[in-house]
Formats: structure tokens, C-alpha cells, sequence
């Protein structure tokens, strides 16, 4: 059974940071393009970033970049995203999923329950 478990998410002030992880389990993460997804109340889900499988290319949303980075530790099978310098927009519930970026917003597949970030003062 293929799952995952997102943690780290929690109540920041602008500007502060944050590191979300992500546990797989029933699969290898490194054998597969892996990325992270968030959704805000009353929207459809938002892609935020991949890193490839065999290359550890990355590539990120327009709105982080030069803010988040996504990395993965292959021995304890564990996926990463630091968030620096979050604003009130990056509030939403965020999400980790096998697949790159054109398959992370797809409703099929695999989905966790999320880790939520709430950026206020």
C-alpha cells in the first residue's frame, strides 16, 4: 500500500519560515519525481514544486521561487520543502505527491491528509 504522511506545517508571521516532511511508505521516493501541492479553502489545488527523480532537477511555482526549496533524503524515504520569507499568500494546506508537475494537481493518485500553514499576524 502506497502512502504518505506530511508534518511541519503550523502558525507563522509574515516573513518567518518553516520546514515541511514528508514520510512514503510502499514506495521507493527516489524512484519517482516527487512534489508538493497546496490547496487554500474554496480553491482548486496549486502546484508548488518538484524534484526529479534520477537528475534531482528542481523546479518551482513562479510565486516561491527564490523562497522554497525542495529536497529529499532517499535513505529514510523522506521529502522536504523549506518555506523562508512566507507571506499571508502562502497560507494554504500543503500536500505531498509522487509524480511531477503536470500529474500533482491531478485528482487521481495518491493524496496524504496534509500538513496546514497559516501565515498571520
Amino acid at each position: 500500500e502506497m502512502q504518505v504522511v506530511e508534518s511541519g506545517g503550523g502558525l507563522v508571521q509574515p516573513g518567518g519560515s518553516l520546514r515541511l516532511s514528508c514520510v512514503a511508505s510502499g514506495f521507493a521516493i527516489g524512484s519517482t519525481d516527487m512534489s508538493w501541492v497546496r490547496q487554500a479553502p474554496g480553491k482548486g489545488p496549486e502546484w508548488v514544486s518538484t524534484v526529479e527523480t534520477g537528475s534531482y532537477r528542481t523546479d518551482y511555482a513562479d510565486s516561491v521561487k527564490g523562497r522554497f526549496t525542495i529536497s529529499r533524503l532517499n535513505s529514510k524515504n523522506t521529502l522536504y520543502l523549506q518555506m523562508n520569507n512566507l507571506s499571508v499568500a502562502d497560507t494554504a494546506m500543503y500536500y505531498c505527491r509522487p509524480g511531477g508537475k503536470t500529474w500533482s494537481i491531478n485528482p487521481r493518485g495518491i493524496w496524504g491528509q496534509g500538513t496546514q500553514v497559516t501565515v498571520s499576524s
